[in-house]
């Protein structure tokens, strides 16, 4: 049984209806826009009232944990509230590719995913969307949805509104981008992005703690992921000194698949590959900061 199911549809619904109400004047991520998106009116992620839902399926190219033998049951939300020159789904994060969803049309997404064996339900990008998931979830549960929630996000949240799921999400799984923000403004234009991470991060630990695993599937916890850019440009070493000062069980997906994509041609730092050297020394890195889970 997931965590929200522990709540009636009563209080889902009443959770629900205080996230909505922030969409009046939008401050659901640190952006803080204060755009009217309940009138239709966008801010920086371009979503207005609705969620823009880009495929829902299983995924077996997460990590093990979430995947086991039937696949995560990723939702991939159009829009986002970073704008990333290197993004590898640039057609659903900057472009908006999707359709808009009504509640009741997410949340019957979410049971068939279920229904189709998916292990837990993977929200791809949900930090600029968190009201539209709860009014679903509370739709949902009542329609027998029982599997974990998994929170995938950029690592971009808002404390205030990660509070909101205190008690929803079993499973929080954000990146750890950059520790430099003068780095996170050129790539992502989020300075403060290190600084909010941080404190996301350690938010999302202290409401679920360490991820713990049982038959080889997640059930509760953090698993956090690291992407590797060229020349140490995301600060490696720092992130995973922050890991490991939150938990040395932190688990940590340090990811070696940075190519370059949508607009990182245009920075020749960012147009290549990482090498396998550079890799090499990011896991070195994790190891000197005294971590050891998610990583060989």
């Amino acid at each position: 049984m997931a965590s929200y199911n522990h709540l009636s549809r009563q209080d889902l619904q009443a959770l629900a209806d205080e996230a909505v109400k922030q969409l009046g004047e939008c401050r659901i991520c640190p952006r803080c826009c204060q755009v009217d998106r309940l009138a239709g009116d966008r801010g920086f992620c371009r979503i207005g009232r609705l969620a823009r839902v880009s495929s829902a399926g299983p995924h077996y190219g997460e990590e093990p944990p979430l995947v086991g033998q039937h696949g995560s049951g990723t939702i991939f939300f159009a829009g986002c509230n970073l704008s990333c020159i290197f993004c590898q789904n640039y057609e659903i994060s900057q472009q908006d590719e999707g359709v808009d969803l009504q509640a009741s049309a997410l949340a019957r997404v979410m049971v068939r995913l279920q229904e189709a064996g998916c292990h837990n339900i993977n929200l791809v990008s949900p930090s600029h969307v968190v009201p539209q998931i709860l009014e679903a979830l509370a739709i949902a549960s009542q329609d027998g949805l029982s599997v974990p929630l998994v929170y995938n996000s950029g690592g971009y949240d808002r404390v205030r509104t990660l509070r909101l799921l205190e008690g929803i999400v079993d499973i929080y799984m954000p990146d750890a981008k950059y520790s430099n923000g003068k780095v996170a403004a050129m790539y992502s234009a989020a300075p403060d992005y290190p600084e909010r991470m941080m404190q996301a991060i350690s938010e999302m630990h202290r409401q679920v703690g360490d991820l713990q695993i049982v038959e080889g599937l997640a059930v509760r916890g953090l698993l956090v992921r690291h992407l590797v850019l060229p020349g140490g440009l995301a600060g490696t070493a720092e992130v995973m000194r922050h890991l490991a000062d939150l938990s040395p069980e932190t688990y940590v997906n340090v990811m070696d698949q940075y190519r370059p994509e949508y607009r990182a041609c245009q920075c020749p730092e960012l147009d290549r590959s990482i090498t396998p050297r550079e890799y090499r020394i990011a896991l070195e890195m994790a190891r000197a900061a005294g971590l050891h889970r998610g990583f060989s």
